[in-house]
């Protein structure tokens, strides 16, 4: 049996991200008396832009979390990497509000940017740069 912390770990927290970005929504939609698609409302727009640019990433970011750490281990640099994506779309959640918090909008993006491209660099070295299998509490071994 496979146990990969990490990839629980940072998976549940992206769906309590989805849930607050979705309850922000719905606050808004209330607001508005907006039910049914924008109501060309701009701040319902962005939080719609907000959760849909979330939902666009975090799948996968969550597969490649999850590959590298089935083929290289629970390591310390992904727990990093894991926690900076939750925070970066934290960030440009709120950010995607405007208002004195615009900038964490680019600091989500751009975090987002930097570790899908990481990532993806990495999970293709994986395999043709001649890595040792790690073995760590992510396989039980008997």
């Amino acid at each position: 049996m496979y146990t990969l912390p990490i990839t629980l770990t940072i998976a549940g927290a992206a769906a309590l991200v989805n849930f607050w970005l979705a309850l922000r929504i719905s606050r808004t939609r209330a607001a508005s008396k907006t039910w049914m698609g924008d109501g060309g409302d701009p701040g319902l727009i962005a939080r719609m832009r907000a959760q849909a640019n979330f939902i666009e990433y975090t799948p996968i970011i969550l597969i490649l979390i999850g590959a590298i750490e089935l083929s290289r281990g629970t390591t310390t640099w992904l727990w990093i990497v894991g926690a900076v994506y939750i925070l970066g779309r934290l960030a440009h959640g709120l950010g995607m509000d405007g208002g004195r918090l615009v900038k964490l909008r680019s600091v989500g993006a751009i975090s987002t940017m930097l570790i899908l491209i990481g990532l993806a660099i990495y999970a293709i070295t994986i395999p043709y740069l001649g890595y040792s299998p790690v073995v760590t509490n992510v396989a039980m071994m008997g």
